[in-house]
């Protein structure tokens, strides 16, 4: 039996495998990924490398084996994310895998953004699969902004259109640690977990903790919703991904993306990490 990681070469993938390798020795960690070389690193640790990708079901009928507890990461393909995880969901019954975790996201059953609904469709397919499962919905990753960082110190600005609105975001870190947990512990089968930060913030508190720790005034500008789509996509955000963003950004002046749960502070063991953290981290690179 292993732990099996897909999509273990992209960000949160990565993250994973590094707390992995603190509850398990390399031996019991299996990753799978499209590309052997992106991975040669993961293999010289020790770790097995299983060749399959998301849109290969042939490939995927090899990559699980009876007895593991895989972590579906969530595809990035928009469109085409169901068919995937289907796919996934699929090879994973057939090799009788004793867990299937799947990294949904925030309220994806009940949630009314464009962003959840291939989601939402997952959570069914794999809740009536069969498969024994966890649904890890992971709310915000704070880094989903400050990956942004270095349009916003151009400009001396935040732009969004989520007016007030709040979000309770968390670091990728933070969810790799509650995937980890849930991969090597016992309790966790059938259940779902709503995962956010525990301090929701505002733009405008986001933009005066980024003024705080660089020393410059950035300011947080509240644009329409058409405005913000221009901008996104003038700086090359695919239209697809953009029309999402602004489209969550709405949600968020309402409220949807501000409340608290615990649960992911109670899978890791501690408190999800600040938004200042984040900051600095972020800083310290640019």
């Amino acid at each position: 039996m292993s732990v099996v990681v897909t999509a273990a070469t992209g960000a949160l993938g990565r993250l994973v495998i590094e707390e992995l390798l603190t509850r398990l020795p390399a031996d019991r960690i299996a990753a799978v990924v499209r590309d052997r070389e992106r991975a040669a690193d993961l293999a010289a640790r020790g770790i097995e490398l299983r060749i399959a990708d998301y849109g290969d079901p042939e490939a995927l009928a090899g990559a699980f084996r009876p007895g593991d507890r895989v972590l579906l990461i969530s595809g990035n393909e928009l469109g085409r994310r169901v068919a995937q995880h289907t796919a996934v969901i699929e090879a994973a019954k057939t090799a009788g895998v004793a867990q299937l975790a799947f990294t949904s996201f925030h309220r994806a059953p009940d949630a009314e953004f464009r962003l959840a609904e291939e989601y939402r469709v997952t959570e069914r397919v794999l809740t009536g699969s069969g498969v024994p499962y966890t649904i890890l919905r992971n709310g915000w990753y704070t880094e989903n902004n400050t990956d942004r960082l270095a349009a916003v110190l151009a400009h001396d600005a935040v732009i969004a259109s989520a007016g007030a609105g709040r979000i309770s975001s968390a670091s990728r870190a933070d969810y790799a640690a509650a995937a980890a947990a849930v991969l090597t512990g016992d309790g966790h089968l059938g259940r779902a977990y709503d995962l956010t930060g525990e301090v929701a913030w505002s733009y405008e508190e986001y933009a005066a903790e980024l003024s705080r720790q660089s020393g410059r005034t950035i300011s947080y500008r509240n644009v329409p919703a058409e405005a913000h789509l221009d901008v996104l996509t003038g700086a090359g955000m695919p239209q697809p991904m953009a029309e999402i963003f602004v489209d969550l950004d709405a949600k968020v002046a309402q409220g949807a993306m501000a409340h608290t749960t615990g649960d992911l502070a109670g899978l890791i063991g501690r408190a999800p990490t600040p938004l200042a953290e984040t900051v600095r981290t972020a800083l310290a690179t640019h």
